[in-house]
């Protein structure tokens, strides 16, 4: 068999793991330990996110004329790749977050919704929480005005006698009050 059918199923396999990606990051994982690889390894899967070290050729194959093809210009010396199908900024968040306790590991560049990032706009994207972080938030902001009219609605239900028998005498008194004002203002014949 030639080396490069030998290849293919690689390059067919990277070509799977793209194709349905909402973000791909590029890392240099040299001066790992063990321990970090696989505690790195551990958070990734937990999270969704599937993480692999192809050669940069097979790779560079596998992007070729899809929206991850900007990557090629990265693909120099060991790479490792965090591809999520699930959550855009979940390989980049995690990444950079263990990038702090492991400084070894060298953020190299990223696809994030069919946009190129370069080292520090991949940090830039890390910041940005979970979508399901984001939609709790947005919905907390929407549901806070509601809340808060229930919560008025109740106490005057509460109250209920007391208010009603008020708003039921205001509009009497504005009555007796009324015509005693119109006579005043109207001028005697």
């Amino acid at each position: 068999m030639a080396k490069v059918e030998l290849k293919q199923p690689i390059v067919q396999e990277i070509s799977e793991t793209i194709k349905d990606a909402q973000a791909v990051v590029v890392v240099d994982y040299r001066g790992l330990t063990v321990a970090e690889d696989t505690q790195l390894r551990k958070q990734l899967r937990e999270a969704g996110v599937t993480y692999k070290v192809y050669k940069n050729t097979l790779v560079s194959r596998a992007v070729e004329g899809t929206e991850f093809e900007s990557l090629r210009d990265v693909l120099e010396g060991p790479s490792a790749f965090a591809v999520s199908t699930t959550d855009a900024t979940a390989p980049a968040r995690i990444l950079a977050e263990f990038a702090k306790k492991a400084p070894k590991l060298e953020l190299k560049a990223g696809v994030v919704d069919g946009t190129y990032y370069d080292t520090e706009g991949i940090k830039t994207i890390a910041t940005i929480p979970s979508k399901e972080v984001l939609l709790s938030k947005l919905l907390g902001s929407l549901q806070s005005p509601v809340t808060n009219l229930a919560r008025v609605l109740n106490q005057i239900a509460e109250k209920g006698g007391a208010a009603d028998a008020a708003v039921e005498a205001a509009p009497a008194e504005e009555v007796a009050e009324a015509p005693a004002e119109e006579a005043a203002e109207t001028p005697a014949e």
